[in-house]
């Protein structure tokens, strides 16, 4: 297996718990009322188009005007999405501690609408640690698409060869893989660890 010179991150599902009804269970208590609200009004399909670079002025009152009974809930995700992250993945942060103590560059590509993650970054300091991060809404170019991957490679200044690319997606996945990156379809942080000091990362 090629050398790893770097080790590339997703943030939310590897770094990070995102669940939208870790926000909308505190506030729809009807189970059957939840699942329909999460599967039809603000959908992860529907969240996509933020992390695409989508502006929330645009989103939120086409969402509103589509379903004028939910509205309020509708606001709650513009204004308390932050909610939405309940904590940390076990296990992540630390490894992302390691390979720092080692000095191994360290970088991020994350689906994150540009609103939101100007909210979430201050919140998570193991980020610290990425010498450049590549946000997809920011640059209006959302994974699996294979132009991020290919940005992502100009700036991070390392052959996709020479990089490890860790996500829960297996979408996400696939497209490094074709590009040439080395991959790590992410499970649990016990699985990532195992990989790592394989590779002799850690």
């Amino acid at each position: 297996m090629p050398k790893v010179e770097a080790v590339v991150f997703d943030v939310g599902r590897v770094l990070i718990r995102w669940e939208l009804r870790a926000l909308f269970g505190k506030l729809i208590s009807d189970r059957d009322e939840l699942y329909w609200f999460l599967a039809n009004v603000v959908t992860e399909e529907w969240h996509y188009q933020h992390d695409a670079g989508r502006p929330l002025s645009d989103m939120v009152p086409e969402r509103k005007a589509q379903f004028p009974d939910h509205a309020p809930l509708i606001d709650a995700y513009a204004d308390r999405f932050l909610e939405t992250i309940p904590g940390p993945i076990p296990g992540t942060a630390a490894l992302v501690e390691r390979l720092a103590k080692r000095s191994v560059p360290l970088y991020a590509i994350t689906n994150f609408g540009v609103e939101f993650w100007a909210q979430f970054r201050p919140t998570f300091p193991p980020l610290d640690h990425m010498r450049d991060i590549v946000v997809s809404g920011v640059e209006r170019i959302a994974k699996p698409d294979p132009a991020i991957y290919r940005l992502a490679a100009s700036r991070f200044g390392h052959q996709p060869a020479a990089m490890l690319f860790v996500d829960d997606n297996a979408a996400n996945i696939a497209a490094a893989r074709d590009l040439g990156w080395q991959v790590h379809h992410f499970l649990d942080a016990d699985l990532l660890e195992a990989d790592l000091t394989e590779r002799g990362l850690i």
